[in-house]
């Protein structure tokens, strides 16, 4: 008999989310301007250790307006990794400025202030920093450079609910900070994001920007344009049952990746996501492995032989500075990016969603092993 298929990532619903739900059905209370709204708004801003959260449709429009509401300069230079997803370099080019990538490290696979510092030109106007899939940016030596250059920070913290750096909450740096709530992430909405930050004057605007800039004295007379991008009763309900859960999350995903590595520490065919630094325990987004150059294929065929025994896998990014839709509008052309060019051909995550059980994690860890024997 051939063993259900594992799926790369199934959420955990186990909480209070069924009776909010249920609340909002039984009030009626299902649009934009339920009470939950404001409730998960609270929540995610106090997780974070913020002052304001402004609920989004998804995490990619959370940094379209991000990146809008700081009124950067058209043509202004903003530094982001290449390694990362093409919402951070989408939202940099929808506000008229221009994307300039920095390489990873090749253990921790997040931005460094090496790289950075080497990218600042005078027309660098922001740092968008983006953690990656599970550990956060060494950030104490890119924040000092922002404040060296006056340059504005951009957090995003998209996989790193219930994350802290030093001891803060991962999201509470920088001038403004971004979540995600897709379902494969700590806290889930089933689509859905979230804006933070500390600065009254720039809440108000990213509270205009989400809801189409509406003004208060005469509704449908607009100064501005802005985004339908308001999240539903339904969705925000989700997430309060969720914020609710995130330490219990936060060590489900921890004990996923100590199994993880239990199972495959002596496969010396791969390189294992660094389990700790000085500044941060990880916190297993996703488990992620790459290929050591002594194995004869890349992550794309380890990908296809594991779904042959019934795992799910995910490819790890594609670098921004080797994006067709970029290098047609003449962006990043002459960047090249070593570590992040393997990491981006060679790796790829196994199942890690909350629901995973031990027995899928032993049949995922063996069956890689499997394909690298």
């Amino acid at each position: 008999m051939t063993a259900p298929f594992i799926p790369v990532n199934t959420p955990l619903l186990d909480g209070n989310e069924a009776d909010y739900l249920a609340e909002c059905i039984r009030t009626g209370w299902i649009s934009s301007e339920g009470p939950f709204i404001k409730r998960f708004e609270q929540a995610m801003a106090e997780a974070a250790g913020r002052h304001h959260g402004v609920a989004v449709t998804n995490g990619s429009v959370a940094l379209d307006i991000a990146v809008h509401a700081l009124g950067l300069e058209q043509g202004s230079e903003v530094i982001i990794p290449t390694f990362t997803i093409i919402s951070c370099a989408a939202a940099i080019v929808r506000a008229g400025l221009v994307p300039v990538g920095v390489d990873c490290d090749a253990a921790t696979w997040n931005m460094t202030a090496e790289g950075v510092e080497a990218a600042i030109t005078p027309r660098t106007r922001a740092i968008m920093l983006v953690h990656i899939y599970g550990l956060p940016v060494d950030l104490d030596p890119i924040i000092a450079l922002a404040r060296k250059h006056d340059l504005r920070v951009i957090e995003d913290a998209a996989e790193m609910h219930g994350q802290t750096y030093r001891g803060a909450p991962c999201g509470s740096f920088g001038d403004v900070s971004t979540f995600s709530f897709y379902p494969n992430k700590h806290v889930t909405t089933g689509e859905g994001g979230m804006i933070l930050t500390d600065d009254d004057a720039l809440a108000d605007r990213l509270q205009g920007y989400r809801n189409l800039c509406f003004q208060p004295q005469q509704r449908f007379v607009h100064e501005e344009f802005g985004w339908n991008a308001r999240m539903t009763n339904l969705q925000a309900a989700l997430g309060v049952a969720q914020v609710e859960r995130l330490p219990r999350t936060v060590e489900l995903k921890r004990r996923i990746g100590r199994l993880y590595d239990e199972h495959l520490a002596g496969l010396n065919s791969i390189r294992r996501p660094v389990a700790r630094t000085g500044y941060a325990d990880n916190i297993y987004w996703v488990y992620g492995v790459v290929l050591n150059d002594d194995v004869p294929f890349d992550a794309k065929e380890a990908m296809r032989r594991l779904g042959e025994k019934g795992i799910g896998t995910r490819p790890f990014f594609w670098c921004m500075h080797e994006q067709p839709v970029l290098r047609r509008m003449g962006l990043m052309r002459d960047e090249s990016h070593p570590n992040a060019e393997t990491i981006a051909r060679r790796g790829f995550y196994l199942p890690s969603g909350l629901a995973l059980t031990d027995d899928e994690i032993e049949r995922s860890a063996a069956a890689l092993k499997e394909i690298l024997a």
